[in-house]
């Protein structure tokens, strides 16, 4: 076969191998928050441990994306899919048989990095191997719906695997189910492109600390302290590097990302969409399983299949975001996606811990409504809203800001759950064992945040109400965002931009 054919066949061997790798990034990522109960309980790991093994993943997977694309385009893009699935199946095996919650952490950022590697080198390819127009609609859409499978089925698969093989299996499921992707990437055809300048490594490095900053202070201010030497400076570093990372991206030739497209409100409208609906979508994912476990004695099995309500209408709105979109503004229906999303987070806030799949039937399927009904619009208007000559930074840009969010509105969420639900439980049971309880509870092991004795019964009462209690805090705080996104991202899609100059 010739390296240089592209035809159909080609195109659909390499569609489908890409496909096959990148299904694996959601499952893992949203479904291991099912698995971190057992985690913590196996490795004997307070709350701030277990969450790291989630935000190590969202970390380096957002820190690396802007990189992994920019040196796909030097070295082959090929060569970054394969060298970044291959990152990703290691990592899941380290994962599976790590021997603490140090190595589990390690292993969870390595998968970041190999995931950020294997998607944008994989977009990459798609890009190039089929031109612009329906058939390049035709795999972004397919790309697209694999992506919305492994969302939709990612808690349910794991609550699967962890309640019959336990959380090691699942990440030795993920392992073994990419190797045979390895060798096929062989059928991928290799592409590159001239850098227009040297790689932008202080950019990099600026963005990348000042996550990871960000991060840290977000995670171990509950447990440290707001006011610890330790979670202050983190966060001053943040306001250091972050600023550090804008100067270097304006002076630098060919930078990771052209902020200058912030400044265009349609383009700055769009791309504050995944950060609002990080929020409102993506962190739930993660913080519901545990809640459900912890305040309903779901198992993790039955969390993942009650997560379905949320994600299962990420496969369903997209079709129907497609008719909508040939009727209706981009404008209308960003503003409806946030809109949806208020109302369900809204109405979650209402339903009362222990509530079963009925009253959480109605709320959860509306916030999943809302985001996929975003599924469909997003990417395109991203690009579309910037002159074609910028379309990849535009891409690139839009990609970063998706996974920051992601980031940051799972850190905030937690730090949230745990700051309230610890607050609750201090002035009658003392600082020492509100700690353990939350650290416990967020976890969704009830069991293990009562203490035996007497009073046994009342203190899970009172450390089920005060989760409950954060949960509907946070939610209605989730729906002001949302309500506030709607207004800001029409008023921002409606301003008339002037003319573009094209490059």
């Amino acid at each position: 076969m010739s390296p240089r054919y592209s035809g159909p066949p080609r195109r659909a061997s390499s569609l489908a191998v890409i496909c096959a790798a990148v299904l694996l990034v959601p499952v893992t990522a949203t479904g291991t928050a099912v698995a971190l109960g057992d985690i913590g309980a196996d490795l004997r790991t307070g709350l701030d441990a277990t969450q790291w093994v989630v935000n190590a993943f969202f970390l380096t997977f957002a820190a690396f994306m802007a990189s992994t694309g920019a040196l796909a385009d030097r070295v082959g893009r090929r060569r970054m899919f394969a060298l970044g699935t291959g990152v990703f199946a290691a990592s899941m095996l380290l994962a599976a048989t790590a021997p603490d919650v140090g190595v589990l952490v390690a292993a969870r950022a390595l998968a970041g990095v190999g995931a950020a590697a294997a998607s944008t080198g994989g977009t990459a390819l798609l890009a190039h191997a089929y031109p612009a127009g329906p058939g390049r609609t035709r795999a972004f859409a397919w790309f697209g719906t694999t992506l919305g499978l492994g969302l939709a089925f990612g808690p349910l698969i794991a609550g699967t695997l962890v309640g019959a093989v336990g959380w090691r299996g699942l990440f030795a499921a993920a392992a073994v189910t990419l190797l045979p992707v390895l060798p096929l990437s062989v059928v991928l055809e290799e592409s590159r492109t001239v850098p227009g300048g040297p790689m932008d490594w202080g950019g990099a490095a600026a963005f990348t600390l000042a996550l990871a900053a960000f991060t840290f202070g977000v995670i171990e201010g509950p447990a440290l302290g707001w006011t610890h030497p330790a979670v202050a400076a983190a966060f001053a570093a943040c306001a250091i590097l972050a600023a550090a990372f804008a100067m270097a991206e304006r002076r630098h030739p060919a930078p990771l990302v052209d902020l200058s497209l912030l400044t265009r409100p349609r383009f700055a409208a769009i791309t504050s969409m995944p950060f609002l609906l990080a929020f409102g979508f993506v962190a739930l994912t993660i913080a519901l399983p545990p809640y459900l476990m912890a305040t309903s004695g779901y198992s993790a099995g039955q969390a993942g299949l009650t997560l379905m309500l949320l994600t299962g209408p990420t496969l369903v709105m997209p079709p129907v975001t497609g008719v909508l979109a040939r009727r209706l503004p981009h404008r209308v229906l960003l503003v409806a996606t946030l809109l949806l999303v208020a109302a369900g987070t809204a109405l979650l806030a209402t339903v009362p811990a222990g509530a079963g799949p009925v009253r959480l039937a109605a709320p959860l399927v509306l916030i999943g409504a809302g985001f996929g009904l975003s599924l469909a619009v997003v990417d395109g208007a991203a690009v579309s809203s910037v002159e074609p000559a910028r379309a990849g930074m535009a891409a690139g840009l839009f990609n970063t800001a998706r996974i920051t969010g992601e980031v940051v509105a799972i850190a905030v969420l937690g730090a949230v759950l745990s700051t309230l639900t610890r607050a609750s439980l201090t002035g009658r049971y003392g600082e020492a064992r509100a700690a353990l309880a939350t650290s416990r509870l967020l976890q969704g092991d009830i069991a293990g945040a009562v203490p035996a004795g007497a009073g046994r019964l009342e203190f899970a009462r009172l450390a089920s109400a005060g989760y409950a209690d954060a949960l509907h805090t946070a939610l209605w705080l989730l729906t002001l965002l949302s309500l506030a996104g709607a207004l800001a991202v029409g008023l921002l899609m409606s301003v008339r931009e002037p003319a573009r100059i094209t490059s």
